[in-house]
């Protein structure tokens, strides 16, 4: 439905023969293995391991964190109860009396904090670098997980207030880490980097989720915290070691790779990190289909990341130990179609000389109509645990795809300022997170099938209409207001 003009092709050959450009003669192309930017992805798909881990602990702990629970867990799920041969559940630690709104308050409340410092994040990325910010933004949620049982002990406003600076120092983490990226990654190689580095979220998710709630089973939920908070520790003190900002400050990273990297990006970063042009950056179309997008896409994945361990315990009736290891599997396969889109995206668009925009778009659709299609089905499984975990699986599995769609897109439309745009879009990606669980739990007070098919509607529906808005609206091409400061001398 979008039209391209002339010079929209053109830009958009910054991702396609770069390696054959005459102008800049013929770049050797260094090898992935060993190499210091495939070092970076990893170490930084550790980070937001650790990023989501402690994100998530939460909504299966809370579970366990609750006065009515070793009755609901046994009596008062919609569906009967999934009872195995287990020993006796650890209920040593405090629980609270926390009803429902409250419950979704204290789910919601990391995400109060982490508006905060998205374009914050982005702006003092750019111009200081990105990473003592990313690092020290993980630390500061580390330390903050470690005091949770603390704040619980002490009232829920506590517990929302622990849980504010939690966000407060893990916002800074995406925009940090798209800057990075763009002093990092060779156009050809954004998918496969970029789709390695952030899937340490669903990782996190997948790891989590099962061993918070074995956790809980047999220790108590307290240690959930002290124990994935130890977890970040060791990864702070290896991002410190083994991270520089950028290929020409690593100590490490051969002379071919830094060549090959500063060669790849030449045409494409400014020159100075002083001038934003943020007039244009607000008026940028492109900018607000992906503003669109990552709103929607993100309704649904924080309403299943913050709400599916309470809705595999009150409607499907499993228990603290099953719960957390089928809450995973959702998140395990968006783990994998992420990974293997970052593939392909790349291969398309290197082998195939497949267009950024078309690349991006498609990618988005299956990404985001997918997911919304088997979210409203899994509502009509009623006591099917089968057949619900296997759509909400398909559904988040889905959802994965979108990593090499409009996800990335900012480094497509704007490298140089990457991280801000970022910081732009993931701040309304975050209204989801503060009003989609007090919005899903003020819907479901009796936890009945009927009142989960209202959340699940809601989120496919604004899930298609993303998609619609960025298939619409969506570029795949560098921005003229993104290189206006290139050629000035």
């Amino acid at each position: 439905m979008m039209e391209h003009s002339a010079s929209d092709s053109e830009t958009e050959d910054h991702v396609q023969p770069l390696l054959r450009r005459k102008d800049t003669g013929d770049i050797q192309k260094a090898p992935a293995c060993c190499s210091s930017r495939y070092g970076l992805a990893f170490l930084s798909c550790y980070g937001f391991f650790v990023a989501y881990a402690l994100r998530v602990n939460l909504s299966v702990a809370m579970v366990d964190m609750l006065k009515n629970r070793s009755s609901v867990n046994n009596s008062s799920s919609v569906c009967p109860h999934h009872s195995i041969p287990v020993p006796k559940h650890n209920h040593t630690a405090s629980v609270y009396d926390w009803d429902s709104e409250t419950q979704g308050w204290i789910l919601g409340s990391f995400f109060y904090g982490y508006i905060l410092t998205q374009i914050p994040g982005g702006y003092l990325a750019r111009k200081y670098g990105a990473k003592w910010l990313f690092g020290i933004g993980i630390l500061c949620t580390v330390i903050f997980t470690l005091l949770t049982p603390v704040a619980a002990d002490l009232g829920a406003g506590y517990l929302i207030a622990v849980r504010v600076l939690e966000g407060i120092g893990e916002g800074v983490s995406y925009p940090a880490m798209h800057a990075m990226w763009a002093s990092w990654a060779p156009p050809l190689e954004r998918s496969r980097l970029l789709t390695i580095s952030y899937t340490g979220a669903q990782l996190g998710t997948v790891v989590a989720l099962p061993l918070s709630g074995q956790i809980c089973f047999y220790l108590d939920w307290t240690y959930v915290f002290y124990i994935f908070g130890a977890v970040g520790l060791l990864w702070f003190v290896l991002w410190a070691y083994f991270v520089s900002n950028s290929p020409s400050l690593h100590k490490r990273i051969s002379e071919d790779e830094k060549t090959y990297i500063m060669a790849s990006l030449k045409n494409e970063l400014s020159p100075t990190t002083d001038y934003i042009p943020w007039t244009s950056i607000l008026k940028s179309l492109p900018l607000w289909a992906i503003v669109v997008a990552h709103f929607s896409y993100n309704w649904t994945f924080y309403t299943l990341l913050t709400l599916l361990p309470t809705y595999m315990n009150d409607i499907l009736g499993f228990s603290i130990q099953q719960n957390g290891m089928l809450s995973a599997l959702p998140y395990l396969g968006c783990w994998l179609l992420a990974l293997l889109g970052g593939q392909l995206a790349d291969l398309l668009r290197e082998k195939y000389l497949i267009r950024t925009v078309i690349v991006r778009k498609a990618f988005t659709i299956v990404g985001m109509v997918g997911p919304a299609v088997f979210l409203v089905a899994a509502g009509y499984t009623g006591c099917n645990y089968v057949l619900a975990i296997a759509f909400l699986t398909l559904s988040s599995s889905l959802g994965g795809v979108s990593a090499s769609g409009f996800n990335i897109n900012h480094l497509d439309i704007a490298p140089s300022y990457a991280g801000i745009l970022l910081g732009i879009t993931n701040s309304f990606a975050t209204i989801p997170g503060m009003v989609g669980p007090v919005i899903a739990r003020s819907l479901t007070k009796s936890n009945t099938i009927p009142e989960w098919q209202i959340v699940f509607y809601i989120s496919a529906a604004i899930n298609i209409f993303g998609a619609v808005f960025f298939t619409m609206f969506g570029k795949g091409t560098l921005q003229p207001w993104a290189v206006q400061r290139i050629h000035i001398r």
